[in-house]
């Protein structure tokens, strides 16, 4: 299969797509899809965050878990929706912060693409997921592919910022060179935790203090 990708990523990770486990989730996504399964996000938008946020232009990372499994949200891009749906709680509670470390307006939509244009890579863990079936599709190889995402970026880049809400992402953290890049952990933005160390956790305001002692242009994170 040939993966649309953008060509800074098709560089870094072309010996992945060739690899049996990749040509492996190829082929379940198929077969579900001849069974008569809905898969979110749609095809076009499985690498979205990919296209919209090359290689090159990566100055911070936020990883998720898993894409949204309603008709209409995802769109590749974590915590994202599409314009015209309504903002998920643990996106209204990431506003909220925002809004309270940055007094930046909290917007009336939940689509990221403007965060991701400016070189916020928004991963998620998984790439696709069933309709109505949370992490359905975790275990069919994704995570061996979006790990090597994240230790490619760990390799090959210096002075990203890694954003790990939760204990999912913060998992992740050993695939990360702590010597080259800035990690910030905290609960994930969940109603269901975001009391317990999201809020307060000042993340957006740190973020742009460390990309400009590296003489990085900050993030705008207004939408």
């Amino acid at each position: 299969m040939e993966v649309k990708i953008d060509e800074s990523w098709k560089n870094v990770l072309k010996s992945e797509f060739s690899q049996s486990y990749f040509e492996q989730i190829v082929l379940h996504l198929k077969t579900e899809k001849k069974q008569g399964k809905i898969i979110y996000p749609l095809g076009s938008h499985i690498f979205n965050a990919f296209n919209t946020t090359p290689f090159t232009d990566i100055k911070v990372v936020i990883l998720g878990q898993d894409p949204y499994h309603g008709a209409g949200q995802a769109h590749g891009l974590c915590f994202s929706v599409q314009h015209g749906i309504a903002p998920p709680p643990s996106l209204i509670n990431i506003f909220k912060e925002l809004y309270e470390d940055t007094g930046t307006p909290i917007p009336n939509h939940g689509n990221l693409t403007e965060w991701a244009k400016q070189g916020v890579f928004l991963l998620n863990a998984s790439l696709t997921v069933r309709a109505g079936e949370p992490m359905s599709h975790s275990k069919i190889g994704w995570a061996r592919f979006t790990d090597t995402v994240i230790q490619k970026i760990s390799q090959q880049k210096e002075n990203v910022v890694f954003l790990l809400w939760g204990k999912f992402a913060q998992e992740k953290r050993m695939l990360i060179d702590e010597q080259k890049h800035l990690i910030l952990k905290a609960a994930h933005p969940s109603p269901l935790s975001a009391h317990a160390g999201f809020f307060g956790c000042r993340h957006f305001s740190k973020t742009n203090e460390y990309l400009v002692s590296k003489g990085i242009d900050p993030i705008n994170w207004q939408l």
